[in-house]
């Protein structure tokens, strides 16, 4: 939060997490969030701030990317996650 330029070739893993909200965020971004085997139970392409995301249904945790990342590793729903 509160930062002006976008991420870049990072992300965040924030666990225990199930919904984010985009508060004080200046920029877009793609989140994908996890169920507890680190399956991919829902993606989120290009979130805009000050948007809020309901609690996701078997998340437990989510992954904050830079705009772009899901499309250009092509993560989609079922795919796994190795931490």
């Amino acid at each position: 939060m509160f930062r002006l330029s976008p991420i870049k070739d990072e992300g965040i893993f924030i666990c225990p997490c199930n919904s984010i909200h985009m508060f004080f965020m200046f920029f877009p971004i793609d989140v994908v969030f996890l169920d507890e085997h680190h399956q991919v139970v829902k993606t989120i392409v290009h979130l805009k701030p000050w948007h809020v995301v309901r609690p996701v249904k078997h998340a437990v945790s989510a992954i904050e990317l830079p705009s772009g990342t899901i499309h250009k590793y092509q993560i989609k729903t079922h795919d796994k996650i190795k931490l």
